[in-house]
């Protein structure tokens, strides 16, 4: 077995015929992280008949005295099953990366573990997984462990909707609470357009905090994967929102009055009299939201008369699927749910297309804690997706020597 370097071409190559291929092992996701001060380097593994049997794309700075930590987004592309070509191959890592000054390398194999449905029951596993996670531990690879979260680098939790099925079967097998969110968005004018031209300006308002990432570094996304990536915004219709808010309120208010009659009526007892007063009090808080709600609506009306956007999506198209990149949305407008629209016409779309899924990205793999309400899993494990866990994150120290003095260095800052 030999580590050899290859040209972008040769690496593409490889990467679109294996099976755990991902867009972040490719020469476009290289590119982009390229221009943002990282390194970029194409190794091949070649088997004693020089033939190519894995590949990697590794991404790397300088971070002490010339040294370096490497990355290999979503893992080296190889075949993890055999214990002894994975012995064979850090060791080939520990040298040829270990000479170039290499201190760590981390890989997150975009292996699946487990298939789950969306309440976290395995519906199918890996065999091979266990076997392989072992593999990495006795090939000298630190396993990150089973974290229930976001990971240091990719999530190891992924929500994914099967697409290629009708519309209506995939809307009805929809968390209720999902579906009610979808409609009200819909009643209240939210309406979900792609833009064509691709301006990402609006979206990072949306994502710039949370993903902590430049707006070059979309702009570059959208330039390296070109017409694969697509922006999608949430653009709320004022005259709808507004006609809506007027309904809602008008029709609260009869609601209202129908009760304080009831509570007048001499015919009732106390019982039933104390079910009205507690109804007619919860009206009451509708009537002052809705209120305030059509006072709102009345003055966007005015000052946005051609509509607002109230939140974005960029998706990656990779490989027959769409990968819901990043979301956001304007905070002031989160109650009217648009971001669950736009991942209903995402699906929409997608499925029209004749995609196999659209991924809604990263979940936190809690699942026996019922009362976990997190607002990561809330708006996605509703539109019934199924959910891939990964083996996770794995570290191998390169040079055991440069890593300390590095590690000391740190502390001491």
């Amino acid at each position: 077995m030999k580590i050899v370097k290859l040209n972008s071409a040769q690496f593409d190559k490889f990467a679109s015929s294996h099976r755990y291929r991902s867009y972040y092992q490719s020469s476009m996701y290289a590119n982009v992280m390229g221009k943002f001060g990282y390194r970029i380097q194409f190794l091949g593994i070649v088997n004693d008949q020089n033939k190519l049997i894995g590949a990697t794309l590794i991404i790397y700075k300088e971070v002490f005295m010339k040294n370096k930590i490497a990355y290999a987004p979503r893992g080296i592309l190889f075949n993890y099953e055999s214990e002894e070509s994975i012995q064979e191959l850090a060791q080939k890592l520990k040298k040829v990366l270990g000479k170039q000054g290499f201190m760590v390398l981390r890989i997150d194999p975009y292996i699946p573990l487990t298939i789950r449905d969306s309440e976290g029951n395995i519906m199918n596993f890996n065999n091979k997984g266990n076997q392989i996670i072992e593999n990495l531990k006795n090939a000298g690879f630190d396993y990150k462990g089973k974290n229930i979260g976001l990971e240091t680098e990719k999530p190891r939790w992924e929500a994914l909707v099967l697409l290629q099925r009708d519309l209506r079967e995939i809307f009805a097998k929809l968390d209720k609470r999902t579906r009610n969110k979808i409609r009200r968005a819909s009643n209240s004018g939210v309406q979900v357009i792609k833009d064509i031209n691709r301006n990402i300006n609006k979206l990072y308002n949306f994502v710039g905090k949370k993903d902590k990432k430049p707006l070059s570094f979309y702009k570059q996304m959208c330039e390296k994967f070109e017409d694969s990536v697509e922006i999608y915004y949430a653009k709320l219709n004022t005259e709808t929102f507004l006609i809506n808010s007027r309904r809602n309120y008008e029709k609260e208010v009869e609601y209202n009055n129908s009760i304080a009659e009831r509570i007048q009526e001499m015919s009732i007892d106390d019982k039933e009299r104390n079910n009205y007063l507690n109804k007619k009090m919860e009206s009451d808080k509708l009537i002052t939201s809705y209120k305030n709600s059509l006072l709102k609506s009345t003055d966007l009306l005015k000052s946005n008369p051609d509509g607002i956007i109230i939140a974005g999506a960029m998706v990656v198209k990779y490989d027959n699927a769409a990968y819901l990149f990043t979301e956001g949305f304007d905070e002031e407008y989160g109650y009217l749910n648009a971001t669950y629209l736009l991942k209903w016409q995402l699906i929409n779309d997608y499925n029209n297309q004749g995609l196999k899924y659209i991924n809604l990205n990263g979940i936190i793999g809690d699942f026996e804690n019922k009362d976990n309400t997190n607002n990561i899993n809330e708006a996605k494990i509703g539109y019934n997706v199924t959910i891939t866990e990964y083996i996770g994150e794995f570290d191998i120290i390169l040079n055991n020597f440069a890593f300390n003095w590095y590690k000391k260095m740190k502390k001491k800052k």
